[in-house]
């Protein structure tokens, strides 16, 4: 029984995608975002940006019309205000970047991201930079994945 321990996460991580879970180090994850399946983006992620102390909540799932992603984004509400929801549809650009476009509406594009998969995180983790459409303002932001391997959606 105690043989078969390993060999079942192993198994498991394989079968994840993530095999350097145990191992500490990145030789398994993909080094580029074309490289990830895109159920791996399915699920909740925190997004985090410079100058901004609160994180907010990312959910995308399978866009239902194309080869990529929809979901939200959830800020925390400053200063009294309530929570701002906007809309989100993206995908793995040709240069394998994670591009995002943002909409408080649901018509006009409010934010715009442009993110690269980190080495070593098994498409866990993103930096890139947020560009505010209102005054062209550009932030560096990390999106994070949260929870299990992968979404459900």
């Amino acid at each position: 029984m105690k043989r078969l321990l390993p060999a079942f996460l192993a198994a498991l991580l394989a079968a994840t995608g993530c095999t350097t879970a145990t191992q500490g180090g990145g030789g398994d994850c993909p080094a580029d975002a074309r490289e990830l399946p895109l159920q791996s983006l399915y699920g909740h992620w925190e997004a985090r940006f410079d100058g901004t102390p609160a994180t907010a909540a990312v959910q995308l799932g399978r866009h239902p019309d194309y080869a990529g992603v929809r979901g939200t984004i959830t800020r925390p509400a400053h200063g009294g205000a309530q929570p701002t929801v906007a809309q989100l549809a993206g995908d793995v650009d040709d240069d394998g970047a994670l591009s995002i476009d943002e909409s408080l509406d649901g018509r006009a594009i409010s934010g715009v991201w442009a993110g690269t998969l980190q080495p070593g995180s098994c498409g866990r983790e993103f930096r890139g930079t947020w560009r505010n459409a209102a005054d062209e303002s550009t932030h560096p932001f990390v999106l994070n994945k949260k929870g299990g391997m992968q979404g459900n959606q």
